[in-house]
């Protein structure tokens, strides 16, 4: 029996949610450093890691209908445990009824608090780099598996979400150990606080912030602006 949106949405609304606000930073360091003065863990990945040149800062992931007439912008960070639960719990559903369809347009946002100031933004460095090299699909798909790996990054789980998402492992690893979209990051961080942002993740539909990071909420500020 072919799903509805109602099913769907009341789906997406029974899994766990971790209550409704959103991450404030300060969830601890995360890991070993990856800030450039610390080689990352390549584990089973052999790179010759060099600094990357000319990283296209101006790259925006955006996946549906660019032409949509409503705008979702969603405001995360890489090592926030709700932005974590929004992307795998909930946004799989926003992403099958609406975007799929091409009824709006679907932006990501950086918006490194941090809760990790080690990962934050090397994390968003590697899923940017992977998206201008590769497309935005691949750069969803890798922010799919490194959100997956929370809590455990290194530079081999970021070159095995790289890999997941069809791209070269190695950059994507090199990215995250120079930071190399750390001025593109800010800059969305920026933006995002010109709009009020204060946790993530924060969800913007048509230029208005949603109250939850629930798909049931997301859907209704959806189909209020369609």
């Amino acid at each position: 029996m072919e799903r509805t949106r109602r099913s769907l949405l009341a789906g997406a609304a029974s899994v766990g949610v971790v209550g409704a606000a959103g991450c404030l930073g300060g969830g601890g360091d995360g890991g070993d450093g990856a800030d450039g003065g610390n080689a990352l863990d390549t584990g089973e990945y052999d790179c010759d890691l060099s600094e990357p040149s000319d990283p296209d800062l101006d790259f925006r992931p955006v996946i549906g209908d660019p032409e949509a007439d409503v705008v979702v912008r969603a405001f995360e960070d890489f090592t926030c445990g709700h932005c974590a639960t929004y992307k795998l719990e909930h946004f799989p559903t926003i992403r099958e009824e609406y975007v799929a369809p091409g009824e709006v347009r679907y932006e990501h946002w950086d918006f490194p608090i941090p809760v990790s100031e080690t990962w934050a933004v090397p994390v968003a460095s590697a899923a940017r780099g992977v998206g201008a090299r590769e497309g935005s699909e691949a750069f969803f798909d890798f922010a799919t598996a490194a959100y997956e790996s929370q809590g455990s990054y290194s530079g081999e789980a970021v070159g095995a979400a790289a890999e997941a998402a069809g791209a070269d492992p190695c950059a994507a690893i090199a990215d995250a150990q120079f930071a190399a979209y750390e001025e593109a990051s800010m800059s969305d961080r920026s933006e995002g606080v010109s709009r009020g942002v204060e946790v993530t993740p924060t969800i913007f539909v048509d230029g208005e912030a949603a109250d939850t990071y629930e798909a049931e909420t997301i859907a209704a500020a959806i189909d209020e602006a369609l």
